[in-house]
C-alpha cells in the first residue's frame, strides 16, 4: 500500500509536465514489460495460456478504465481524499457480492456500508474543496474497480494470478497506445522520465506485492491492511504538497476507514465460521463413512 501511495503521489506531480495519457501509457507499458520478463524467465510460456481470453480482456479493460478515472481524479483531488474514496471499493464489493454472487450480508454490514458512503459524501460535500464536477471521477472509479474485483474473484478459480497480471498489463498497454497518439510529446526532461519510471516501478511492484499477499493469506485477512494506504497518502500529501485535509474531510476519511475495517473484520468472522462449519460437516461425513 506504500507503493500504491507513492504511485498516486508521483502521478499527481508528473501531471504538471507530462500529459495524463502519456503517464498512463508508460505505467502500463512498464508493467507489461516487467511482468512478461519475469514470467518468461521464471515460468516459461506456461503462464501465457488462459482458459478465459475474453474475460481476461474484459478484466484488463475494467482496470484500464479504473486507472484512467483514478488519474483524472488526481488532477482535481488531493491524494489523501482520493485514497479514502477509493477505499469504498471493499464495501461496494460486498454489495455486488450479495447480488451477483449471492453471498449473505448481515444487517450490521449493511449499516457499515451506509456509513462508508456517508463518509464519502462528507468528503465530496459542496464547499469541501473538491469541484462538484470532479466527484464523478472517483465515484465512477470505485464502481469500476469493484466490478474488477468481482470478476477477479470469479476468474481466480481457474486462472493463475501471474497470468491475469500479464494479460491486464498488455490489455492496458494496447488501449493506452491507441489513446496516447494525440497526446504524445518528446519535450520531456530527464526528471520527467525519472518520474515516469517511478510511476511504472511503484505501480508494478505494488500490484505484484498484493498478488503475493493474496496468494499467502485469505482476502478477509488482507483487506484491513488496505486501509493503511490512507495513512501513507496523507503523509505523502503533507510532505510533497503541504496539504492537510480539513476537519470535514478528516471526519469523512475516518468514517470510511472505520466502517471499512469493521466490515472486513465481520467478513473475517463469517469466513471463519463458514470454514469451521465445513470442517465439522466433513468430519461428520468421514465418521459416517
Amino acid at each position: 500500500m506504500g507503493c500504491i501511495a507513492v504511485l498516486d503521489t508521483t502521478n499527481k506531480v508528473t501531471f504538471d509536465t507530462v500529459p495524463l495519457l502519456m503517464v498512463l501509457w508508460f505505467r502500463y507499458l512498464f508493467q507489461a514489460l516487467a511482468t512478461t520478463g519475469f514470467v518468461l524467465s521464471s515460468q516459461g510460456t506456461n503462464r501465457l495460456q488462459t482458459q478465459q481470453p475474453y474475460l481476461q480482456m474484459l478484466r484488463g479493460l475494467l482496470l484500464f478504465a479504473c486507472s484512467f478515472l483514478g488519474f483524472k481524479s488526481l488532477e482535481h483531488i488531493a491524494v489523501a481524499e482520493f485514497t479514502a474514496i477509493a477505499m469504498l471499493t471493499p464495501l461496494l464489493v460486498t454489495v455486488l457480492a450479495r447480488f451477483l454472487l449471492n453471498e449473505s450480508v448481515s444487517g450490521l454490514r449493511w449499516l457499515l456500508i451506509l456509513g462508508g458512503l456517508l463518509g464519502a459524501l462528507v468528503i465530496v460535500r459542496p464547499g469541501g474543496g473538491i469541484p462538484t464536477h470532479a466527484t464523478f471521477y472517483p465515484l465512477s472509479m470505485v464502481l469500476t474497480y469493484a466490478s474488477f474485483q468481482i470478476l477477479t474473484s470469479h476468474m481466480a478459480k481457474t486462472e493463475h494470478p501471474l497470468t491475469m497480471h500479464l494479460y491486464t498489463g498488455w490489455t492496458g498497454t494496447l488501449l493506452a497506445s491507441l489513446m496516447v497518439l494525440g497526446w504524445w510529446t518528446t519535450d520531456l526532461s530527464a526528471m520527467d522520465w525519472a518520474k515516469l519510471c517511478l510511476v511504472g516501478f511503484s505501480g508494478t511492484l505494488g500490484h505484484y506485492l498484493l498478488i503475493l499477499a493474496y496468494a499467502r493469506a485469505p482476502a478477509s485477512f488482507i483487506t484491513p491492511y488496505l486501509y493503511s494506504s490512507i495513512a501513507f497518502a496523507t503523509l505523502l500529501g503533507w510532505l510533497i504538497f503541504d496539504h492537510v485535509p480539513d476537519a470535514g474531510a478528516c471526519a469523512g476519511i475516518a468514517l470510511i476507514a472505520v466502517c471499512g475495517m469493521a466490515s472486513a473484520y465481520l467478513g473475517q468472522k463469517t469466513a471463519h465460521k463458514t470454514q469451521s462449519n465445513l470442517s465439522l460437516t466433513a468430519s461428520v461425513d468421514e465418521d459416517l463413512l
